[in-house]
């Protein structure tokens, strides 16, 4: 029996997700949910049919009994999504960056009080996930380390999400606090960036990128530089459809792909 998945945002990633279900034949897309729905249904990109395309969370998932909710919105809307999800008994697939911890930590105790799955991870991109784990590897033997992230315009947060999350995993696979040089005299306010752990992180926001990020180590006489770059939203769709099979097999909450893919 196919998983029936609702899509949760109609920008860029979400009509990207909505492609990638429609191309796999144990996925089926049940609703796309938007709050800039006008109609009552959408066709589907491949041309297969039309599903129900609504505002209403509840509404819209109570109409059609989803087994998975993807949602890649904003840190507004995904907490509302993510409860009427699991309210309607449906697991969750979570990409939305800048989501708060206090909500992080409920939706932890929800999904463990009812048993249902979600998987939430800042980069569904297996290179950025591989990238990650390399830095906090290295993070032992370098007492110093920068990070310069680099997405499109018109992302919202900066710095990014992969680029926190990397950055405490590199802090965590240590022994002590990384060594930050101190700012002597900055001309102008912000330059050197901001600080997450003890590591400098910069972030560009310019028209033609799309996700990249690199981790640079400092020692004596050496450097060394883990760079992952994501050319295509298309990156990110392997590690959605992961996710989306594998949350039908959790009844808890998984922060990142590491568990999913065996390097945690």
């Amino acid at each position: 029996m196919a998983i029936k998945v609702v899509v949760s945002g109609t920008g860029k990633m979400g009509r990207q997700v909505l492609e990638a279900v429609c191309a796999e034949p144990d996925l089926e897309p049940a609703a796309v949910l938007s709050r800039l729905a006008a109609e009552e249904y959408l066709s589907l990109p491949d041309g297969s049919g039309l599903v129900p395309f609504g505002t209403d969370p509840a509404g819209l998932f109570n109409r059609t009994r989803p087994d998975v909710v993807v949602d890649f919105t904003n840190a507004e809307r995904t907490p509302a999504v993510a409860h009427e999800a699991l309210e309607a008994g449906a697991r969750l697939v979570i990409g939305t960056s800048g989501l708060s911890e206090a909500f992080l930590k409920e939706l932890e105790r929800e999904c463990r009080e009812r048993k249902l799955g979600a998987v939430v991870a800042s980069n569904f991109a297996l290179g950025a996930v591989v990238m990650a784990h390399l830095a906090k590897i290295a993070a032992r033997f370098f007492d110093h380390a920068e990070i310069i992230e680099m997405h499109d315009e018109g992302k919202v947060d900066s710095p990014s999400g992969t680029a926190i999350a990397t950055a405490r995993k590199m802090a965590a696979g240590r022994e002590g606090p990384f060594q930050r040089a101190p700012v002597q005299r900055e001309t102008i306010e912000g330059a050197r960036g901001g600080a997450v752990d003890g590591i400098t992180v910069h972030s560009v926001r310019l028209p033609g990128l799309v996700a990249h990020q690199e981790v640079i180590f400092g020692g004596p006489g050496e450097t060394l530089t883990i760079r992952h770059d994501s050319s295509s939203r298309e990156s990110f769709m392997p590690g959605v459809i992961l996710a989306i099979r594998d949350v039908m097999e959790r009844q808890d909450a998984v922060f990142g792909l590491e568990r999913l893919i065996g390097l945690e």
